[in-house]
């Protein structure tokens, strides 16, 4: 090569050099001046305006669509008011879910104010959307730069996915908003311990995934500890597993429980899948949580990331990694392989996306990096724009105002049922019976009912000649999916009326049916 030609080599490799560290030292450009209302535009706080929009958007929301707690919530609030009431939990009942010990306290505690307890769980898991919304903004501002960061907070809040399970009241959402919260933290100042224990050991409480986390972390800060620190740091990382099976022992008599009751529940609902199905589960978990887009968007920004600030990606690629690993060792374990195991991979996939949409905001505004920055803005308005457009005319916003008012109107035209007179009196002869598993933690709620009191057809252990009580019957189409055949065990002749049951009356989507005094039930 010649010495001119080397020079110019030479000369384009240092340009290329500058760019990138000009990317990973994220300084953005100086604001350039110009009139009053840009000044007055761009010192705004926008990071507190959007979080304030946020909150209040849930609040209308929450007023407008009243709705109620999952099915897996709802055995937090019941197993919480069996405490209070000085019994152990019936974490052994017919196909109970999993127990969360900070749920089950959480439970206890939301129990004590009653009947409205369920309302109140879920205002309090909308308000830790709210705050998932900004952990994931903190981790984004801090790994990347703020701009990023909002652009993550706002693809989360349209993957509607998860403002759903929020509003009904899934355990995911405050397990998130802790878990994002401890990274954000971590992220801006390594090796920080304290607040950062304290949300990691809270969302080990909430799910045993975070006992990976808390391990890893472990880890971490003994690299430069002493051996008392490190022994500090072994028992804060053993606080989730050790209180779990505490908690299992004093219930069941078996410390290891939840993980031998989760496997064959998931066995018996058709849950489990063969390490060779995992990876074609995992992409269509991905693409269900995040979309096609985000997940297309995640891969360009992450290779954008890893180009202009590699530096800054190590945060968000552990949490990837490890809850991408997380969701392979469920599968392998034989546990239920269901796509909220990936929910952290995909929210670190919306960050990525947001790094393609706002990432030319680690770039300088001068030189060559300049004509980077500029172009990369301009492809991302249009991206945006194309976004906007297409989710204006292709999601069908109807269909979620039906999901929403479906799941209020279920649960009060349950209540008004439960709450007639004959169904009162019919309680008297004998248990509530319902189609299966579904509607039984939210009946007990209801009547504050013991584990006896509420029975599902569908359970094998039950006596299905002898019947006497209250029998419920799903009767409304959307409802009927959701709560009478769910499963591809669910048998539909246990939602039809059993002979010897007598009909005492119906709401829009239940019809209830009571037997009292000798004989027997046919089954149907």
């Amino acid at each position: 090569m010649r010495p001119a030609e080397s020079a110019t080599a030479a000369g384009a490799a240092t340009k290329v050099v500058a760019v990138r560290d000009d990317a990973a030292s994220a300084q953005p450009a100086a604001p350039r001046r110009g009139g009053g209302a840009v000044t007055f535009v761009r010192g705004l706080p926008w990071p507190a305006l959007c979080l304030a929009a946020l909150a209040i958007a849930t609040l209308v929301g929450a007023i407008v669509y009243p709705t109620f707690p999952n099915y897996d919530s709802y055995y937090s609030l019941l197993w919480g008011r069996e405490v209070l009431d000085g019994h152990l939990p019936s974490f052994d009942a017919y196909r109970a879910p999993t127990q969360h010990p900070l749920a089950v306290a959480f439970g206890a505690l939301l129990s004590l104010i009653g009947q409205d307890a369920d309302r109140v769980m879920v205002w309090c898991t909308l308000a830790s959307f709210v705050v998932l919304c900004a952990g994931v903004y903190r981790l984004g501002r801090t790994v990347f730069t703020p701009l990023v960061g909002l652009a993550a907070a706002a693809l989360l809040c349209t993957r509607f996915d998860f403002p759903f399970l929020a509003a009904r009241a899934y355990i995911d959402v405050p397990y998130l908003a802790f878990l994002l919260w401890a990274a954000a933290l971590e992220a801006e100042r390594p090796r920080r311990g304290g607040i950062v224990w304290v949300l990691l050991i809270c969302a080990a409480l909430l799910r045993p995934e975070a006992w990976l986390l808390c391990g890893i972390y472990f880890l971490w800060l003994s690299l430069r500890a002493t051996w008392p620190e490190r022994v500090r740091y072994a028992v804060l990382a053993g606080v989730g597993p050790v209180t779990w099976a505490l908690t299992d022992f004093i219930a069941t008599g078996d410390p290891v429980f939840s993980l031998t009751h989760t496997t064959g529940l998931a066995e018996e609902l058709g849950r489990t899948k063969g390490l060779s199905e995992v990876p074609g589960a995992m992409q269509d978990f991905f693409f269900n949580l995040a979309k096609a887009p985000v997940v297309y968007g995640g891969i360009v920004g992450f290779g954008l990331a890893l180009w202009f600030a590699p530096r800054r990606l190590a945060m968000p690629l552990a949490l990837w990694l490890i809850g991408t690993l997380t969701f392979v060792m469920v599968g392998v374990a034989g546990l239920s392989v269901i796509d909220r195991y990936l929910l952290v991979p995909a929210l670190m996939t919306m960050l990525f996306a947001a790094v393609a949409l706002a990432g030319w905001t680690m770039l300088r505004s001068d030189g060559r990096a300049g004509l980077v920055r500029r172009a990369w803005m301009g492809l991302s308005v249009v991206v945006v724009a194309y976004g906007a457009i297409f989710t204006a005319t292709h999601v069908q916003f109807g269909s979620f105002d039906r999901e929403l008012d479906l799941r209020g109107a279920t649960h009060s035209s349950l209540v008004a049922l439960l709450d007639r007179p004959a169904v009162q009196d019919g309680r008297a002869c004998g248990p509530v019976s319902v189609p299966n598993h579904k509607l039984v933690p939210e009946v007990r709620w209801v009547l504050d009912a013991p584990e006896s009191g509420v029975i599902a057809r569908s359970d094998p252990e039950q006596d299905r000649t002898e019947r006497r009580g209250v029998a419920l019957y799903v009767t409304e189409r959307s409802a009927l999916l959701r709560q009478a055949l769910v499963e591809r065990s669910d048998d539909v002749f246990d939602n039809i009326p059993m002979a010897g049951f007598r009909f005492v009356g119906a709401s829009r989507h239940y019809g209830a049916y009571v037997a009292c005094g000798g004989g027997t039930a046919g089954g149907g």
